[in-house]
């Protein structure tokens, strides 16, 4: 079945679980293997370098949100494409694309090897954390010409429809990324640039997997002669904005973050809010992939104006997320004191305490994190670049910055652990007075051009 068929004939349900669950799968299992990474690294190399991959994690984040920024925006002009039956301008936009991010992925592997170690000594780390943190982080630039565009292929896979293909592939490289960190640093006791290397040579192997549908196989998409309006361009850019910028601002958040709690706990507050985040990264994979994954379906439907449908799925979307949160924040509430051994060995009690507080207290913003995320995915399927970004912005780093400024000035450390809830709540409130006027109009609005 046609990736159109498939749009055109499923029930919203069947469609919304076709596209969901192996999407929803692949993020987790992506989650996992960075679990499993920290885990590794703590136990194995001890809570230095367990906080040197934190440190280093904003600075990939950043590096990697700029191929994804193009990478949302072509699929949203892809789908859009596909939807009004112009397969052979979709086709363009991904051939072009593809070129950009590549030219992107050679530009950030060659600033990450020459930067890295100046950027870093901007935190004033002891020299034992510096030196393995740029480590870690130059592996990662010498294969970043390689590494970078999996994520975006993967993207364009869904679009064709290849939904189990992505999900076995992502699979394929979480379990080598998994063997590898036990062969590197359970086995051999290599440092921790073989975590990084390990993580490396499985995207690697994503990479490949993911270019090779497109050379053998017939796909709604392939590569062709790349032409590219430049105002098509712009809304590419424009429209992988709201992701892109909010990987960055996530990102620089959390540099603040690592900031306030070097001051407040030094290195033990950052191993404690990692440990956190990890976690939190499992269950915002859940939720962004589920909402990712209904982006070419809901851009394909607004493309072929047809906003029944896209709202059909849109609400088993919302549905399934508020869900998914809350049964996250039962597991974090409930389970701590069993999940915390796997990352801290030993017997470091103090460090314990201060995690599992930590972990009780950021749970309860899973109360309302997902409508910000789900809401934003939505605007950028529906060609909405403004809102989105606005959305973005707020979520990921007006709201958290003003909060963390406000509440560790008069909580301390609980502040910390509190910002997200309090963002979160007036993201949500922001969102749903965009989500509501865009489903009054919907019905009245057309494709934007570009």
């Amino acid at each position: 079945m046609t990736p159109e068929h498939a749009f055109d004939t499923l029930s919203p349900t069947r469609l919304f679980l076709r596209f969901a669950i192996p999407n929803m799968i692949s993020m987790s299992v992506s989650s996992l293997y960075m679990i499993m990474d920290a885990i590794f690294i703590g136990r194995f190399l001890g809570s230095s370098a367990l906080a040197a991959a934190n440190l280093v994690m904003p600075f990939l984040m950043i590096s990697f949100a700029l191929s994804d920024m193009v990478a949302v925006g072509s699929g949203v002009q892809i789908a859009i494409r596909l939807g009004e039956r112009n397969q052979k301008e979709a086709s363009r936009i991904f051939s072009l694309c593809s070129l950009l991010i590549v030219g992107i992925s050679c530009l950030m592997g060659l600033l990450g090897l020459t930067l890295a170690e100046p950027l870093v000594a901007l935190f004033g780390l002891e020299e034992s954390v510096l030196l393995l943190t740029v480590e870690y982080i130059q592996v990662f630039a010498a294969f970043a010409p390689v590494i970078m565009i999996f994520f975006a292929l993967d993207n364009y896979l869904r679009i064709c429809g290849r939904t189990t293909y992505s999900m076995v592939m992502n699979l394929l490289v979480a379990l080598c990324n998994i063997g590898l960190d036990l062969l590197f640093l359970a086995v051999f006791r290599w440092g921790i640039w073989s975590a990084a290397l390990a993580t490396c040579i499985s995207l690697t192997l994503g990479t490949i997997l993911g270019v090779l549908p497109f050379l053998i196989c017939k796909l709604p998409l392939s590569f062709t002669k790349p032409a590219l309006k430049l105002r098509t361009l712009g809304n590419i850019l424009l429209n992988g904005s709201s992701e892109f910028f909010s990987n960055i601002s996530s990102s620089l958040f959390m540099v603040f973050v690592n900031a306030a709690l070097l001051h407040l706990s030094g290195t033990m507050g950052v191993i404690a809010f990692s440990i956190v985040m990890y976690i939190d990264s499992v269950v915002s994979a859940l939720i962004f992939g589920m909402a990712d994954a209904l982006q070419p379906p809901i851009s394909y439907h607004y493309g072929a104006r047809n906003p029944k449908r896209l709202l059909a799925l849109e609400r088993r979307v919302l549905f399934s997320a508020a869900m998914l949160s809350l049964l996250a924040m039962c597991f974090m509430l409930g389970g701590r004191d069993a999940i915390l051994p796997l990352f801290l060995g030993g017997t470091q009690p103090e460090l314990f305490e201060m995690s599992s507080r930590a972990m009780a207290l950021f749970s309860f913003s899973y109360l309302l994190s997902w409508f910000g995320t789900v809401a934003s995915s939505f605007f950028t399927a529906l060609n909405k670049p403004r809102l989105s970004l606005g959305l973005a912005f707020a979520q990921s780093l007006a709201f958290p910055l003003l909060f963390l400024i406000l509440l560790t000035r008069f909580l301390g450390l609980d502040g910390v652990w509190l910002t997200a809830l309090a963002a979160e709540g007036c993201t949500a409130l922001l969102a749903g007075v965009f989500f509501a006027s865009v489903s009054r109009s919907l019905r009245m609005t057309q494709p934007e051009p570009a």
